[in-house]
């Protein structure tokens, strides 16, 4: 499937007619290996016309004239290597992984599966032992340190973003000390879930919604969900999890939380494919058997969303991957989907909410839904949202957490910087944890998501 189709595809998936029912079978991954084990680009690399539109997009090469491209580090990177023993060039660890060049191109080449590829083989088998590599280890396992931090939160909130400590860290690791750590809630999602009474509360609660609408007091077996919460709404950004549980439940909607690990973003980005693959046979595993108990699963990282429905397929051959792909879904788009959104929000009201500025991810862009925030809110009275353009905001991730990455990062963020300023709105809004990371740093404003303001006017 070509990356136009796949645009058309995510399109289709964020009807906002009530009407229209879920299509299963309308998210197709691109068959880009063969049915061996030895990874196959060619049809990918043949696809590249050099026509340059993946060079034109890409953010890092806009501000970085060393870096040769995604046309280089993708198809013509693989017809090099198809020759003989050629070292990967180590200019693909300049790749931030933003997927820029896959939504531009017109040819469908499979840039970020080429990328991938290349930076896994080079990480592994090229590049030497360093300080940097190791840091990238950790980085790479972000939930790792997270959990670690999870059991003394409050500790580690003082120590991480202390001045002394933070000094340290970049003269050693190599970690920017210009850089702001994100605080460790003092209780995880899943603490927190567990503590509420966990799947029993949650069928019960939606249970009571159903019945104020005018339905049974009954179990229901089409509107549940199991949520993929990921990393970084467990452990730091819990509110926007608790604002997904209420918006679902107060809607009707069943909730399971499964057993669950990384969903390998980092770890793709970083060049460890085989963490990243270690982490999916868990997550394609318990997943799938809510699949397969009746359950759609729902994501609020447009990361997390991307790496189950396209990373995975393209990148690993596990049973199940394929369901898992079908079935899984953005918070946000899943009920435009399913739900009349537009007469919950009539009449509506969100004054209590600030007005702001809303950038849509690059991975919410590749999965075809950047506009989705902006479409939902523009007639809710009390609040603007106001679109900051497809800029990329530049952090990507860990990318933007790399010493010698930071003033590429930073002045790839400009551009996002200045329309936030040019706008009325001094509060941000984006589904990305990173991205929301990275609009603080660069503004001073305080970022909630979607999910938060769609809490706000429906509960």
């Amino acid at each position: 499937m070509s990356d136009t189709q796949r645009g058309d595809t995510a399109t289709d998936r964020t009807e906002t007619d009530a009407d229209v029912e879920s299509d299963e079978e309308g998210y197709e991954p691109r068959d880009v290996f063969d049915s061996t084990t030895e990874m196959d680009l060619r049809a990918g690399a043949d696809n590249c016309t050099k026509v340059g539109t993946c060079d034109a997009e890409c953010p890092v090469a806009e501000v970085n004239d060393d870096f040769p491209g995604p046309q280089f580090q993708g198809p013509e990177q693989w017809r090099l290597s198809q020759k003989g023993e050629v070292e990967i060039d180590d200019s693909i660890t300049e790749c931030s992984n933003c997927l820029q060049c896959d939504s531009g191109c017109p040819s469908g080449v499979p840039f970020s599966e080429m990328h991938n590829t290349a930076r896994a083989k080079y990480v592994l088998e090229d590049q030497p032992l360093s300080i940097k590599k190791i840091r990238n280890r950790i980085l790479a396992n972000y939930r790792t340190s997270a959990w670690l931090a999870s059991k003394l939160p409050r500790t580690a909130n003082f120590f991480m973003n202390n001045g002394a400590v933070r000094w340290l860290m970049e003269k050693t690791m190599k970690i920017p000390s210009e850089r702001e750590f994100p605080e460790f809630a003092t209780q995880t999602f899943r603490e927190w879930w567990a503590e509420r009474g966990g799947e029993a509360t949650s069928k019960e609660r939606a249970r009571e919604a159903r019945a104020e609408r005018g339905g049974a007091h009954v179990q229901s077996d089409e509107k549940r969900i199991a949520y993929f919460h990921g990393c970084y709404s467990n452990y730091n950004t819990t509110q926007v999890a608790k604002a997904m549980v209420r918006v679902y439940e107060s809607l009707g909607y069943e909730i399971t939380v499964p057993k669950q690990k990384c969903s390998g973003t980092p770890m793709f980005a970083n060049g460890r494919v085989d963490d990243a693959r270690r982490h999916a046979k868990v997550n394609v595993e318990h997943l799938g058997n809510a699949i397969e108990d009746g359950y759609d699963v729902i994501c609020t990282c447009s990361s997390c969303s991307l790496a189950l429905r396209q990373e995975y397929p393209d990148l690993f051959d596990l049973e199940g991957i394929d369901e898992l792909a079908a079935h899984t879904y953005d918070a946000m788009e899943y009920l435009r989907i399913h739900e009349d959104l537009e007469a919950e929000l009539a009449g509506a009201n969100a004054e209590e909410f600030p007005d702001v500025a809303y950038h849509a991810p690059c991975h919410s862009r590749n999965q075809g839904l950047g506009r989705q925030a902006v479409e939902l809110f523009e007639d809710v009275e009390g609040v603007t949202v106001t679109d900051v353009g497809d800029s990329c905001s530049g952090i990507s991730g860990t990318y933007g957490w790399k010493s010698e990455k930071y003033e590429t990062s930073m002045e790839i963020g400009e551009e996002m910087f200045e329309h936030m300023e040019e706008t009325d709105a001094e509060h941000g809004m984006t589904e990305c944890p990173t991205c929301s990371m990275q609009m603080e740093h660069g503004t001073g404003y305080e970022i909630s998501h979607p999910m938060q303001l769609l809490e706000t006017v429906l509960t």
